[in-house]
């Protein structure tokens, strides 16, 4: 099995063919973003100059998405980048996105966690495949950040501390309201 901590290396060929070399095969855009999706981070590199081209095979990425009419930012968001990117100033947006992407993926994460942990019902005969069913779902409702091992700073705002605990809250409301239903129906 692959060591997923480390990034899959894609090579790149002059005749722009891209050489998975876990596997041993070429593969496509498509391949690539599935990868992403299934939580693996990706490297791809020229062969012959040994530059990385990642930033650039990803933002390819997005666009041929976005080309397809499978939207992915709000044109808002895509005219401030472009913005940020066009200044001569330093621009805190790059930051600022990393943080927030580094937010969603740890509450996200944080959310399946405490799911699984305090669901009673994990006793019961069929419990592993609903749970796995459940992590499906949560993985195609957020494109699969939950699964991506990422690792976010320590959270210095108490703020976004108290709305991700309220929202907690709220869902283990919503669950305890499920369990009463299915305890009702037996």
């Amino acid at each position: 099995m692959a060591e997923t901590g480390k990034p899959l290396l894609i090579k790149r060929y002059a005749s722009r063919r891209l050489y998975n070399t876990e596997t041993s095969d070429y593969v496509t855009l498509d391949d690539i973003a599935g990868f992403i999706r299934d939580g693996r981070e990706v490297q791809i590199i020229d062969l012959k100059s040994g530059d990385d081209l990642t930033r650039q095979y990803l933002l390819q990425i997005i666009a041929e998405h976005e080309s397809r009419g499978e939207s992915v930012l709000p044109v808002d968001v895509l005219n401030d980048l472009v913005r940020s990117y066009m200044t001569g100033k330093v621009s805190v947006v790059p930051q600022f996105l990393q943080q927030s992407f580094d937010m969603l993926r740890d509450g996200q994460a944080k959310v399946v966690e405490n799911i699984n942990n305090m669901n009673p019902l994990s006793n019961m005969p069929g419990f592993d495949a609903m749970q796995a069913q459940q992590e499906a779902f949560m993985k195609a409702m957020t494109g699969g950040w939950a699964g991506a091992a990422a690792k976010s700073e320590p959270e210095t705002d108490q703020a976004p501390k108290a709305e991700s605990s309220e929202d907690l809250d709220a869902i283990k409301k919503q669950l305890a309201d499920l369990q009463d239903k299915l305890s009702k129906l037996k």
